[in-house]
């Protein structure tokens, strides 16, 4: 039976659609199925990024929540992740082993995050509301490699399948947006306070995305 779910996540058709402009995704209960495929604008061959969104929640227990998977075939390759112990874990290049920022808890309020990385100097960040977490050390000198699929609201332990709803996320997701580069203090903190002069997303970007959701999903788009 198993079996045949993912078989039928895997070939039947999605409900997609183009641009998020002021709208989010509600995932409004516990699943093991309902999730949202990001096509992003290039390819993410990356040797740096900055990765933000606005997310709202009331998952308070002590499970793992995922908020952003870039899934390749038969490994991930971009994790970010709520943890048991409620710090916010950053996972690259098909590794178990995390870097971990201990973080304000996320709560109903939405909260903006953003997440930086640069292969050459392997320098990762965390930033809530604007506000930067100490730097730490991580995969200096990987690539983050082309050809996987963005995913939101489950962790696939399979290219679109496997999930698992212990991990799944529920509230509220937006601003989903992600540069090849890593964007400077100034214009994360233009970011948080929603300014029209920060530089547009170059590979994924909230606003003209096109999205897919799974027919029979929970998951809506709602206003802001």
């Amino acid at each position: 039976m198993l079996k045949l779910a993912v078989f039928l996540l895997c070939v039947l058709p999605l409900a997609s659609a183009g641009g998020l402009a002021n709208k989010v995704l509600l995932f409004p209960q516990k699943t093991d199925n309902s999730y949202v495929k990001i096509t992003p604008e290039k390819p993410l061959n990356l040797t740096a990024f900055t990765l933000c969104m606005r997310v709202a929640t009331e998952l308070q227990g002590k499970r793992e929540v995922i908020l952003f998977v870039y899934r390749m075939p038969e490994v991930d390759e971009l994790n970010v992740w709520i943890e048991k112990d409620r710090t916010i874990g950053l996972y690259l290049g098909s590794s178990s082993a995390g870097v971990r920022f201990h973080l304000p808890p996320l709560s109903t309020f939405r909260t903006h995050l953003c997440f930086t990385w640069s292969s050459s100097t392997g320098l990762a960040a965390a930033w809530m509301n604007g506000q930067r977490i100490i730097y730490q050390k991580y995969k200096k000198g990987l690539t983050i490699r082309s050809g996987g699929t963005v995913v939101l609201g489950q962790d696939p332990d399979s290219r679109l399948g496997g999930f698992n709803a212990e991990q799944c996320f529920v509230g509220e997701i937006g601003d989903v947006n992600l540069w090849d580069q890593v964007l400077t203090a100034k214009e994360i903190q233009g970011l948080y306070s929603q300014s029209t002069s920060v530089k547009v997303p170059n590979v994924i970007n909230w606003r003209t995305a096109v999205y897919a959701i799974i027919p029979g999903s929970i998951v809506e788009v709602v206003d802001f």
